[in-house]
């Protein structure tokens, strides 16, 4: 596989700023149901209030056996899904507006740990 690293938790600037996050920095994405650390990209290409993971192939799971997949996983979004939330017309899981909250992964977990809260897109 080719390329920059397309697995990238994307922020506005307003919200990465003041958790003293930049480009490259590591984050932890935190759900109800679970948490994942990806790199940071500061982009106003998304709104204020929201981030993006795009999806990683996620399959760094042991007993995984896929060569390609598991040699450049990215992060496993569906980590963050809860399979409590079901969309009430069409009966689907909610993969997207997930609450989550943003932490520099140097204070995840602390007392003075910097955190954003933010819709998952």
């Amino acid at each position: 596989m080719k390329g920059r690293d397309r697995c990238t938790l994307q922020m506005h600037p307003d919200d990465a700023g003041p958790l003293g996050l930049a480009d490259g920095d590591r984050a932890e994405i935190r759900s109800r149901v679970g948490a994942v650390v990806a790199p940071v990209e500061v982009t106003t290409d998304i709104r204020p209030g929201v981030v993006s993971l795009p999806h990683g192939w996620g399959h760094d799971a042991q007993g995984a056996d896929l060569s390609v997949a598991s040699g450049r996983p990215g992060v496993n979004a569906n980590l963050l899904t809860d399979a409590a939330e079901i969309e009430p017309l069409s009966g689907n899981a909610v993969l997207n507006g997930v609450p989550v909250t943003v932490s520099p992964l140097a204070y995840a977990g602390t007392s003075a740990e910097p955190s954003s809260s933010a819709m998952l897109a």
